[in-house]
């Protein structure tokens, strides 16, 4: 057996005279869409894999494919003869350009061999000289093919060799993807030694020294490893013991590093080329040339052996020295290490003979956080999931250190300045002007659109969807910096197989006992609208954190953003809760560490429906009740005279009963949703979830202790405005407790209550498919009514709505769910408000799927 080793990303190219085997050993090496085929794409715009007056298209066809599937990250094999080097070299640029790595597989069987075989198949009528001819043209090309780009050429040269070959996968050096940690990721150190040891003290680690004291490795009691942004050498007064320290720690295992742009100069100045000794270098040559010369080479060795960035922790965690956009996240080319040893420059200098950087940390989109160093700063400051950790020890600022996951800065202060910083650590890099973390662009949400999410990953927005929601979010929602939240949408029960009734608990507590989830909440369903609640503490913390202007002290917006009130009555409630909230002691002891918050974040029901759906109720609701009500009565009368006349009207008389019956219960319905108002008396606020306080969200607390909050916040009311909200725990495994919950909602229903909401005990919860819903709405029989017409609960339209489909609606809750929980993490990780916007926006553009609104 001989092992072909290819990276597991990369770009294969078959090279072979036609008959030589290529597409046999592609079938058998390679999976069924990994090998791109010139005969099949032949095929596909010719309808004849012979026809080669369709080569070219065939190529350009066969060229954009492949593109897509580096794009996707997935290999990719070209089968064709590959001879001529115009051909491989249009492959290698492909390969250049989607930043993989060009592998050439080259089958040089003996013409005697390619011949007859071509000649025992009926499509090849071609003669020995174009075989002859291929085979010189491979011969020309063998010994430059590494010198065309190809890192790694695999030359097979008969058929045994063939036979016996195996294909084997190399992940690149870069992906460390099984390394899942945790780890403390180290900036910048640049000589500091003394510093470096500080640190790993603090970070738990204890330091092992030689025989004359010398740090030569840190081994931390918890298996926490260390990880080396670059930049361990020049300007501090101790590279070497840096790097004595270092390189032991990755030699034993417990650390992990990639090389800085100073190591990658060392390398070259070690190497005898030609470099300019400036930035530190020859300090760092210096000490060194006090070292022995063994000690020199493995220092040569080692950083040369670094890779410019790894991908940890299943690829959530990126390290790069210079940082790195997601595209060149775990792909390897020259611009890949050039990008994560130097970062995005311009070629410019600023006014201190600095280079000008682009900021590519504001743009960044990617699912992975990414830390890195290179650039001094005062402060170490997340930019949407990345974080700089060089915070410029070696001009007398600190250094630095993440624990990950936790996302803990540690730091030690430096114990001097050893050397005069270029440009003083608090002034900004220069380069284009930076965006203004408080400013929306209308391109962050045009167009097809994707969110990162913790929950379930990418989310995609479509276009169309994102025009619509821009329509409503700039006509008619609020100020978008106290939009923060929206509610998902929530997913009905499965349809009752049978009986007089469409939804059931019943099927509820299935879908949860199915998925795994054994204990759930029942909470009542008020008869209102949801109802976000911003407030805050006072109105310094509303302008301040906020900008809010003078009066106005948080928000109360419907699940689309828009305002309940344009008057009075928003800070007339606003003030009730933050009441309550201080008599309840919430300000104290819901932020983080269970100390202070000076804002509340709470999912609420505001009642009644009328406040929010008056024109709906009296031009639709109540135009359609009232219609029926006028015509069906006469109707009836009219039907019965006729009867009594002896005309046989029996069956439309009795369908035309049934249908007066059903509109008083449908006028009965709404009306339950309407009840006078004036200013705030007779409005009620429901609050049963705490969305995020300062600094703190809250969706792993189990719903029990949220409506304990709501039921101290109503209970602290003295304006009686708040409502509580009954539950009840239902163990969806127990036959008694599933019982008393179907009672519990059918007594619910049987007094004129809307319904419940069956929800997972512990909140955000994994069932066996993944994310369990969030909750499941089971409404009542005559609710319904406002939902599907009058006349629904009649047997015809009960079997025809029996069939409605519920999958799009479950997966719109679940996405819409996972968006609104990433828009919380980011707002309290204190991410810029166009990144909390962005998940904001996606669930309002969600809403315009073509979904059927009456689920």
């Amino acid at each position: 057996m001989t092992a072909l080793t290819v990276p597991a990303l990369s770009l294969v190219v078959l090279v072979g005279a036609s008959g030589s085997g290529k597409s046999t050993f592609a079938a058998r090496a390679f999976g069924p869409f990994e090998t791109l085929s010139s005969d099949f794409f032949r095929g596909l715009v010719a309808n004849d894999p012979n026809d080669q007056g369709a080569t070219r298209p065939a190529f350009d066809a066969l060229h954009h494919v492949a593109a897509a599937r580096l794009d996707a990250g997935l290999l990719t094999v070209v089968d064709a003869t590959n001879v001529q080097a115009q051909a491989r070299r249009s492959l290698v640029d492909l390969a250049r350009a989607h930043d993989v790595l060009p592998v050439a597989i080259v089958l040089d069987l003996p013409e005697d061999v390619c011949v007859a075989r071509n000649a025992a198949r009926d499509d090849r009528g071609f003669g020995a000289s174009v075989v002859k001819r291929q085979r010189d043209q491979l011969r020309r090309s063998l010994r430059g093919l590494a010198k065309e780009g190809f890192r790694t050429v695999h030359v097979l040269r008969s058929v045994d060799e063939v036979d016996a070959a195996v294909v084997v996968r190399q992940p690149l050096r870069s992906d460390r993807r099984d390394e899942r940690g945790p780890f403390d990721v180290v900036g910048d150190v640049h000589g500091c030694r003394s510093e470096l040891e500080a640190l790993m003290v603090r970070l738990g680690y204890a330091l092992v020294r030689d025989d004359v004291g010398r740090p030569v490795d840190a081994v931390h009691p918890e298996g926490r490893r260390a990880v080396f942004v670059g930049d361990l050498v020049d300007r501090g007064p101790d590279s070497p013991g840096v790097l004595r320290l270092v390189m032991g720690m990755v030699a034993a295992g417990h650390a992990l590093a990639v090389p800085g742009n100073h190591e990658e100069k060392l390398v070259r100045a070690l190497d005898g080329r030609q470099v300019k000794v400036a930035h530190g270098l020859a300090e760092t040559l210096e000490q060194l040339a006090g070292e022995s010369e063994e000690f020199r080479r493995e220092v040569r060795d080692w950083c040369d052996g670094l890779v410019a960035h790894l991908v940890l922790d299943g690829g959530a965690l990126v390290v790069a020295h210079a940082g790195l956009k997601e595209a060149f996240h775990n792909r390897a080319s020259g611009r890949v290490r050039s990008f994560a040893l130097y970062g995005d420059t311009t070629g410019e200098t600023d006014e201190y003979g600095l280079p000008v950087r682009l900021p590519w940390a504001d743009d960044y989109r990617g699912r992975a956080t990414v830390l890195y160093g290179h650039t001094p700063t005062a402060v170490p400051t997340w930019v949407n999931n990345t974080m700089c950790l060089d915070t410029g020890c070696v001009f007398g600022g600190h250094l630095t250190a993440l624990r990950y996951p936790e996302r803990e800065v540690v730091q030690v202060p430096a114990e001097r300045t050893w050397c005069e910083p270029a440009r003083p650590l608090d002034v900004a890099p220069s380069g284009p002007a930076r965006r203004d973390p408080d400013v929306l662009d209308v391109s962050d949400v045009l167009g097809r659109r994707s969110v990162e999410t913790t929950l379930l990953g990418r989310v995609t927005v479509a276009e169309e969807n994102a025009a619509g929601a821009l329509e409503v979010m700039s006509r008619f929602a609020v100020d978008p910096r106290w939009l923060l939240y929206l509610p998902p949408t929530m997913s009905p029960c499965a349809t009752a197989p049978d009986g007089d009734l469409l939804e059931h608990p019943a099927q509820a507590f299935d879908a949860y006992r199915s998925d795994g989830v054994g204990t759930v909440v029942c909470e009542e369903k008020h008869m209102g609208s949801r109802a976000v609640v911003l407030v805050c503490r006072d109105q310094a913390v509303a302008s301040a954190r906020f900008g809010m202007p003078d009066g106005v002290t948080g928000v109360v917006h419907t699940r689309t953003g828009r305002p309940f009130f344009d008057d009075a009555r928003s800070e007339a409630l606003l003030a009730v809760v933050r009441d309550a909230a201080a008599a309840a002691g919430l300000w104290d002891t819901l932020g983080p560490d269970d100390g202070p918050t000076g804002w509340l974040l709470l999912d609420a029901e505001l009642m009644p429906w009328s406040v929010k759906a008056g024109d709906l109720l009296r031009h639709q609701y109540a135009a359609v009740g009232a219609a029926a009500r006028s015509a069906l009565p006469p109707a009836v009368d009219v039907l019965r005279a006729a009867a009594e006349r002896g005309l046989d009207v029996a069956g439309l008389l009795e369908r035309t009963e049934a249908r007066r019956h059903n509109a008083d219960a449908f006028a009965d319905a709404y009306r339950r949703y309407v009840w006078p108002t004036d200013a705030l008396d007779g409005v009620r606020l429901a609050p049963f979830q705490v969305l995020a306080t300062e600094g703190r969200t809250f969706e792993t607390r189990d719903h029990l202790w949220h409506l304990d909050v709501a039921d101290r916040l109503v209970a602290a009311d003295r304006a009686g405005l708040l409502q509580a909200t009954r539950r009840l725990v239902v163990d969806v495994d127990d036959e008694r407790s599933v019982t008393d919950g179907v009672a519990w909602w059918t007594d619910l229903t049987a007094a004129g209550g809307e319904g419940m909401v069956v929800k997972p005990l512990g909140n955000l919860v994994r069932g066996r498919r993944g994310p369990a819903q969030p909750g499941i709405k089971v409404r009542g029989r005559e609710y319904l009514r406002i939902i599907y017409g009058p006349d629904y609960t009649e047997p015809a339209n009960l079997s025809r709505l029996r069939s409605r489909s519920l999958g799009r609606k479950r997966g719109l809750a679940l996405r819409e769910y996972a968006l609104g929980l990433e828009g919380l993490a980011r707002l309290t990780a204190g991410e810029p408000l166009w990144r909390v916007h962005e998940a904001v926006f996606a669930v309002l553009a969600l809403e315009s799927e073509p979904v059927d609104p009456r689920l």
